[in-house]
């Protein structure tokens, strides 16, 4: 029984070569295609079809699969590149590019690295926009200029197979002379601006200042009016009631007199007082107070 014949390891072989042969068919003849990706098939070296993501089968070694071409929108930042502006200047732009491979056969058979086509396409692109516009211009139209190169770059490589959906300036760096002079406008924009404020400022203070001035001479003239129309008031009421007693009192020319003596002091007291009037009737009323102390003439 330890002995095999020479058939017996023939057999052996043969087993073990179909055994291989199929599993060497299998492995060529499934395919497991990733999310998000797509592989071309040429069958005896030209296309027959895109594969899908999940599980394909293939006709074995007369079909060959391509590297898998990745269909989710790719991020590609490209280095600085100098660009001359319409008035001379040289600035350097750094540029984002954000596309989808849509068509996985164009993107294979139409270009050959499409990467670098779209690398390429957008330096030529952005030197041919921002060579028409001026250093501001440049600098102040970034929205402008993504949305041109945007549409330029969609239309050219749409036969690419690819998308591109959105393109961003990242920095536009104007020469070192015309930085410090930027920065100069800049600083003398800002002290200016400053200027201004502080001289506004100052303007409204003072304003603010002279009318709090005015309402404050307003109240303090309303307010001598209103006490100068209150002592006014209280004066005449008290001739009212001083003349209102004297007559309840029915005095004589000798008291009355009497009165207008104690009352030419006070009369005195006034620096306005200049000048005396003395009425006729006070000289007979005097005549009366005479004859009343001294008695009637013989």
């Amino acid at each position: 029984m330890s002995n095999i014949s020479f058939g017996q390891v023939i057999g052996f072989i043969v087993i073990a070569f179909l055994v291989i042969l199929v599993l060497v068919t299998l492995f060529r003849a499934i395919r497991i295609v990733p999310q998000a990706t797509a592989g071309v098939v040429e069958r005896l070296g030209k296309y027959h079809k895109t594969l899908n993501p999940g599980l394909n089968v293939l006709a074995p070694f007369v079909d060959r699969m391509r590297p898998l071409i990745d269909m989710r929108e790719q991020v590609v930042s490209f280095p600085p590149q100098p660009v001359i502006t319409e008035d001379n200047l040289v600035v350097s732009i750094d540029t984002v590019v954000y596309f989808q491979v849509t068509d996985a056969r164009a993107a294979t058979y139409e270009i050959r690295n499409y990467l670098g086509a779209v690398e390429q396409l957008t330096t030529t692109t952005l030197r041919n926009v921002v060579g028409g516009l001026n250093l501001e211009e440049a600098l102040t139209s970034r929205d402008k200029i993504n949305s041109q190169l945007r549409i330029v770059l969609d239309e050219a490589t749409g036969k690419w197979g690819i998308r591109v959906g959105r393109v961003e300036l990242k920095a536009i760096e104007p020469p070192v002379s015309i930085q410090d002079s930027m920065e100069k406008q800049m600083r003398a924009e800002r002290d200016k601006r400053a200027a201004i404020l502080t001289a506004e400022g100052t303007k409204q203070a003072a304003i603010l200042q002279a009318e709090g001035a005015r309402q404050a001479a307003i109240l303090n003239a309303e307010g001598d009016a209103k006490a100068q129309i209150l002592r006014a008031e209280g004066e005449a009421q008290a001739i009212t009631t001083v003349f209102g007693a004297i007559h309840a009192g029915n005095p004589d020319a000798p008291l009355l007199a009497y009165q207008y003596l104690q009352t030419l002091p006070k009369i005195a007291e006034g620096e306005a007082s200049k000048l005396w009037i003395i009425p006729s009737e006070l000289t007979e009323a005097l005549s009366h107070i005479g004859a009343g102390f001294l008695g009637p003439k013989n």
